[in-house]
């Protein structure tokens, strides 16, 4: 439940003069079996190397730049700085921009849930929302920045909670023009063929539980990991230690959400020669504390 679980995200919900302090919490977890790759031979773990298609030859991070394809093998180079530049501003707000009828929402656009928790004692207003947003069966779209990547969501009444839905954008939704799909109402379906449909579906219709439908597949894998692993079946792996990558200032993107949780912004950087005074001051004092 959300009240359980690590607050991933605070702000605040924003529709008119109203402000709710809320947090986000997951509400959906990545369950499918994991290959990894070994060598079969010293059961060492195989690793992702970064090689060049061309000529198969493994580069240095340093060599390795950032290009958008915009032509079939045509490319423009993006720096680390123009990226950074084109982040979107983190306003920590949930900000709902229009309310719909709940009916209106295809499922296709709904992509990740998060729960919805009130915090900073905002309960009653949070309340609020949830049983208008029910009373009135509307849904709200809203804009979000979530790990600096803005999202379209839809905030939606599930119960005792608020989901935010987050969404996919109008274009990443591909149109049905390419198909070739029979009209809606066609008449080449008798009368009756469509009643004994509907007598089929009669007779399969039950109520939604989650716990009737499972990932077979993972199940099945799983029970053969146990049964191996109890047969004593099973190889110890060791992972290698990796050196620290080196080289020139890469974009730090958890840097910037831990910011971007805190609603800070980055630390402004100092000229060097006051940043030199500074190391000399703190040198000395910490000389003048020795003796």
């Amino acid at each position: 439940m959300a009240t359980g679980s690590r607050i991933l995200w605070k702000g605040a919900i924003s529709f008119g003069l109203v402000h709710i302090p809320v947090g986000l919490h997951t509400a959906a977890t990545e369950q499918g079996v994991d290959f990894d790759w070994l060598d079969k031979r010293s059961m060492d773990p195989v690793g992702y190397k970064r090689i060049n298609k061309r000529t198969g030859r493994e580069i240095n991070r340093e060599n390795i730049v950032k290009g958008v394809e915009y032509e079939e093998g045509k490319y423009v180079l993006i720096s680390p700085e123009e990226i950074e530049a084109v982040f979107p501003r983190t306003t920590q707000v949930i900000d709902i921009e229009r309310f719909i009828d709940a009916r209106e929402m295809p499922f296709i656009f709904l992509e990740k849930p998060y729960y919805v928790a009130p915090i900073n004692k905002s309960d009653k207003v949070y309340a609020l929302l949830r049983e208008t947003l029910i009373a009135t069966g509307k849904i709200g779209l809203a804009k979000v920045v979530i790990s600096t990547k803005q999202h379209l969501a839809a905030l939606v009444p599930s119960g005792p909670a608020l989901v935010l839905n987050l969404l996919r954008w109008g274009d990443e939704v591909k149109t049905l023009e390419s198909l070739d799909l029979p009209p809606e109402g066609s008449k080449s379906i008798s009368a009756a063929e469509l009643k004994m449909a509907k007598q089929l579906v009669a007779e399969m219709s039950g109520k939604w539980d989650p716990e009737d439908f499972k990932d077979e597949f993972r199940h099945q894998v799983m029970k053969l990991v146990t049964k191996k692993a109890k047969a004593g079946e099973g190889r110890t792996v060791i992972e290698p230690e990796e050196e620290a990558p080196q080289g020139g200032e890469v974009l730090d993107l958890t840097a910037l959400l831990q910011r971007s949780l805190r609603g800070g912004k980055a630390p402004a950087k100092e000229p060097a020669k006051a940043a030199a005074k500074k190391s000399s001051g703190r040198a000395s004092a910490t000389q003048k504390k020795a003796a």
